[in-house]
């Protein structure tokens, strides 16, 4: 890991210390979503029921889920369609 550090610096790699957050992307709406920050894996696992709940009541589509150690610039994306 040190070698990719000194080859790519500018590439953040996790580490223990970053917040865990449950990342979801819905196709209908267009949207990713990020719910966190969690101090653990398990803590966003446990966590992450709730949140799938909201967004089938709210009747989004194509619904997929990633648990990760990131730091999200946005907690809400959503991405438009461009229309021809």
């Amino acid at each position: 890991m040190d070698l990719l550090k000194k080859i790519l610096p500018w590439v953040r790699m996790p580490s223990q210390n970053m917040p865990w957050w449950i990342k979801i992307s819905t196709e209908v709406p267009k949207c990713i979503y990020f719910f966190g920050p969690f101090d653990s894996l398990a803590e966003a696992k446990l966590s992450q029921s709730g949140y799938l709940e909201d967004l089938k009541g709210e009747n989004a589509i194509g619904i997929k889920v990633e648990i990760q150690q990131c730091e999200p610039k946005e907690l809400t994306i959503i991405e438009e369609e461009e229309f021809k």
